[in-house]
């Protein structure tokens, strides 16, 4: 009887069933070009199964080195919070100063500003914006590297070349998601375009302004590492030095230091935001008798 009731529903929802039927198979066929793709790749690039098998355990014996501490009280403390102070201030100088010199060329490069003629500007200023944020932040640490020499000014220059394209076309954008609405009411009383901008505008890309240069903030603290690998200054540096000796520990070490202030950052972060952007609560006016 249930075998009868079931077959009777698939026939009277038939539609309904081979939807599900066709997207089960895209499922699976997806599964197969994934599979089917690893496989290529392996044999495309010589991936033996030995060789996988051998990384595998040497993953795992490094995993087990990172939390063995041997000498704990012996390393050189002050040496990795000096580096990861440096890389902070790396991290702090090159973002600050990245969102706030892209937050006037934004304008520049939103097209609900920069209409009629000046359009052509707002095109040019989004390619600008495309080849600063299109390398990679290693690579400008190289290249600032040859051109300034060792130290933390190259991860700073770094820093600020690429957060400014990615901040130009985030707040660009911020700025043209805004209401027209206030801008037009603006413009009936008689305010200029700078004051159109400002307060029919910019209030409300601010939110997002804010959020994208703190949320900036804590990934630029997990990229900036990288930078001493190149020799632009900061915990990098010690990564690598620790990492060709096998002192997996210390790297471990350093890397928790890292997390915790990444959530230290975040709680920050999150304490802005719910006063600059969500906002508190304030009480209504009651008259005095």
């Amino acid at each position: 009887m249930t075998e009868m009731t079931l077959e009777q529903i698939k026939q009277e929802n038939k539609a309904i069933f081979d939807k599900q039927r066709r997207y089960l198979m895209v499922v699976a066929a997806s599964v197969a070009a994934v599979v089917l793709y690893y496989l290529v790749f392996f044999h495309f690039f010589g991936v033996s199964s030995q060789q996988f098998e051998m990384g595998n355990s040497k993953i795992m014996s490094y995993f087990l080195h990172m939390f063995v501490w041997r000498d704990f009280w012996d390393w050189p403390f002050g040496y990795y919070f000096k580096q990861i102070g440096i890389t902070l201030a790396i991290v702090f100088g090159g973002t600050l100063t990245a969102s706030l010199v892209a937050l006037p060329l934004s304008f520049l490069a939103a097209r609900n500003v920069m209409t009629g003629p000046f359009r052509l500007i707002a095109i040019m200023m989004r390619r600008i914006f495309d080849v600063l944020r299109g390398i990679d932040m290693a690579i400008w640490g190289m290249i600032f590297v040859r051109a300034v020499g060792l130290g933390p000014l190259a991860g700073v220059m770094a820093v600020f070349i690429q957060d400014l394209g990615l901040f130009g076309k985030l707040y660009a954008e911020s700025h043209e998601a805004a209401d027209k609405k206030p801008s037009r009411g603006l413009t009936a009383m008689g305010a200029n375009n700078l004051q159109k901008h400002r307060f029919g505008i910019f209030t409300q890309s601010f939110p997002t302004f804010l959020a994208l240069s703190l949320y900036q903030l804590e990934s630029n603290t997990r990229s900036a590492a990288v930078l001493g690998f190149v020799g632009a200054g900061g915990i990098g540096l010690v990564y690598a030095e620790n990492m060709r000796l096998w002192n997996w520990d210390v790297v471990t070490f350093i890397t928790l230091v890292l997390v915790a202030i990444i959530m230290g950052l975040d709680k920050v972060s999150s304490v802005l935001r719910q006063k600059y952007i969500v906002g508190e609560n304030i009480a209504l006016y009651t008259p005095t008798k």
